[in-house]
């Protein structure tokens, strides 16, 4: 009897597409190939394994090979951590989560630029600001006024009035004024500050340089927007019994660097930061053993320990007067005591009026 060939039956008949098993020959194949079934069984085409182990049958490889639904495990991980971002930072937050990686990436490789007053731009822009804003617009919810009398371009001299016990209307005022008009505010500030560990460091960076004529005169001839506070601590560590009255405002050192170069002078009222620490008392010994003007005593502070420096959430309004133009003043005015006298109280007597009528204008202290 002719030997017989086996032929691999696969699931439905199809050759090529089995269950991936190797297929034998049946009873009655091997009694019909005798003493020959082994060389039959050796002649027989291979089945051919399966493109998809698993989808119709047994996987023909056991081991670590995943399957399809394994395979598809770390897809919804992925969909979760794309949504959680969207959550977070909105339908641009792939953007901005790159922005935040390339921005870790430029602090690390130290491929950032600082001027040469110590100012780091972007930094100030990507961290320090945006650190405030929230405080801003949730809790203080600042109300800005006089916005366009700010330059768009060139120099100018913002004069404000310091309050609050801790300097958080400086900070503020250089945000409102970065958001609004898209210009940094380089500020001045007290020689302590740069004596103080951190803070000092911080300052440099975030735009604040000491409060003298000559990097003031520095700042502005570079066509930039400067910030001074005339107060400075007598205005920040005054009574709350003294809010919204005006301290001395020195020298008029402001008013003569002004002068020099020709810029106007911006008066800035700013309502609301006096209730941010109603100072009711000061440990004058233990300020000065540590060294500093005052040790403010609030209704909070010390007395809750570190819930005290939580600032209360006083409602702030914010007007920017119109410029002050010196330029038109002869050549030398700067020297002229009197007439620098006259322009620093015309400054100190705008800021004063505005503050008496947007207290006026405040519906209450907290909304």
């Amino acid at each position: 009897m002719a030997d017989a060939d086996v032929i691999p039956i696969g699931s439905g008949g199809r050759p090529g597409r089995g269950s991936a098993r190797r297929t034998t020959p049946s009873a009655a194949a091997r009694s019909l190939a005798g003493k020959n079934s082994r060389a039959a069984k050796d002649r027989a085409p291979e089945p051919e394994q399966s493109e998809t182990p698993g989808a119709l049958g047994e996987p023909w490889i056991v081991g670590e090979q995943a399957s399809p639904a394994n395979a598809d495990s770390a897809a919804p991980d992925f969909v979760a951590f794309e949504r959680m971002v969207r959550d977070l930072f909105g339908t641009a937050g792939e953007e901005k989560v790159a922005e935040l990686l390339a921005f870790v990436r430029r602090r690390l490789t130290g491929d950032y630029e600082v001027d040469e007053f110590g100012y780091d731009a972007e930094l100030t822009d990507q961290v320090l600001l945006s650190v405030l804003r929230p405080l801003a617009e949730k809790w203080f919810r600042v109300e800005v006024r006089g916005i366009e009398n700010i330059p768009d371009t060139g120099s100018a001299l913002i004069v404000a009035n310091h309050s609050g016990t801790m300097p958080l209307d400086g900070l503020i005022t250089q945000l409102i004024i970065a958001d609004h008009t898209n210009r940094p505010l380089r500020t001045l500030a007290a020689d302590l500050v740069f004596r103080t560990p951190f803070v000092g460091e911080m300052s440099r960076k975030g735009g604040a340089t000491l409060a003298g004529n000559d990097d003031a005169e520095r700042l502005l001839r570079a066509g930039n927007l400067v910030g001074v506070w005339p107060e400075g601590f007598k205005g920040l560590g005054k009574p709350f019994s003294e809010r919204y009255k005006l301290q001395r405002f020195g020298r008029g050192g402001f008013v003569s660097a002004a002068m020099r170069t020709g810029v106007p002078i911006v008066p800035c009222s700013i309502v609301g930061a006096e209730e941010i620490y109603p100072l009711v008392g000061n440990i004058a010994s233990l300020a000065r053993l540590v060294g500093v003007p005052y040790i403010p005593v609030t209704p909070f502070f010390p007395l809750l320990g570190p819930l005290g420096l939580i600032p209360l959430p006083s409602k702030w309004l914010i007007e920017f007067g119109e410029p002050i133009r010196t330029d038109d003043f002869p050549e030398g005015a700067a020297d002229d005591p009197m007439l620098v006298f006259n322009v620093t109280d015309q400054v100190r007597e705008t800021i004063q009026q505005t503050l008496y009528s947007l207290l006026m204008q405040r519906r209450s202290v907290f909304f």
